[in-house]
């Protein structure tokens, strides 16, 4: 059984996956093609590196790698990653690999949801404001690490998409450091920050504009074609659907905040109220203060 304060979040061929119920997660906010295909899913415990990974699976610990990865740009970073492979203790027939964790697990254990696989590391395959976060793909037994080749990942929660189109994206400060800052915004959001589809709703999952696509939770399918706009601005086409979720392709909005260019980092919360990410050109160059409040213009 799980333990408790981990929140079922999605499922891949029988294999559940849960997000302590304080965290958040994401399916497309990520450089890499695991995500954009929607067979990967990264879950953000809250807290920072070197706390305690909660597992977010029930599995049986199959086989840990070390990997190298290269230095991290512009801050200091683990040298090594590792891969974890788990056979699922749901379905027998899928594995599950698990990345940026150092293991304190082993070859033979058995892990329930929540229960600590071991210490969040800072990967450098991370970019500066990247946060400790647990990437989980579901395998074939016979192909479990190439970087492709993962099952597709199904979303469970419902998202409330009724009212999280914000007019404008104004808020105020409740963190702010050198690396980014975190802005809850004052209109009242469910899960995520919303946006309009030609008069129907989603809920962005997404690094605008610096990964060039978009990822975008609906509660039915979309076509192909459809604009995507962010408080009435356009910011990309959808290009692929996936039942309930979306990819589309960025049209370079241009994000600023006190007259410097910014990006952005939205993703999906468990239970916690959303927030917005607020990223600087470079770490340090944007100061902004607690409590601050603040409009993100765009255009």
């Amino acid at each position: 059984m799980p333990e408790e304060g981990m929140k079922l979040i999605a499922s891949s061929g029988g294999v559940n996956i849960y997000c302590p119920e304080e965290g958040r997660y994401s399916f497309f906010n990520s450089p890499y093609p695991m995500h954009r295909s929607c067979a990967g899913i990264d879950v953000y415990p809250g807290g920072t590196f070197g706390d305690a990974a909660p597992s977010p699976v029930h599995g049986k610990v199959i086989k840990v790698r070390m990997v190298k990865c290269p230095q991290g740009k512009g801050f200091k970073s683990s040298d090594r990653d590792y891969v974890i492979l788990l056979q699922s203790l749901e379905n027998a027939e899928r594995w599950i690999k698990i990345l940026h964790v150092e293991p304190f697990v082993k070859v033979g254990d058995n892990v329930e949801p929540g229960a600590e696989l071991g210490n969040l590391i800072r990967s450098g395959f991370f970019d500066f404001w990247t946060d400790a976060h647990i990437h989980v793909e579901g395998r074939k037994p016979s192909d479990p690490i190439r970087a492709r080749g993962g099952f597709k990942i199904e979303r469970l929660i419902e998202v409330d998409i009724s009212e999280t189109n914000p007019k404008d994206l104004s808020g105020m400060v409740i963190e702010s450091k050198p690396e980014y800052s975190l802005v809850a915004l004052d209109e009242k959001l469910e899960h995520g920050v919303g946006v309009d589809l030609n008069g129907q709703a989603g809920i962005l999952d997404a690094g605008i504009p610096h990964y060039g696509w978009i990822g975008v939770h609906t509660n039915s399918s979309h076509p192909v074609g459809r604009a995507v706009r962010l408080c009435g601005k356009e910011i990309g086409i959808i290009t692929h659907t996936y039942s309930d979720m979306c990819v589309a392709k960025g049209c370079d909005p241009v994000f600023t905040l006190k007259g410097k260019p910014i990006r952005l980092s939205l993703y999906l919360y468990a239970t916690s109220a959303p927030l917005v990410k607020i990223i600087p050109p470079q770490p340090g160059s944007l100061n902004l203060e607690r409590s601050e409040r603040v409009t993100v213009s765009i255009s």
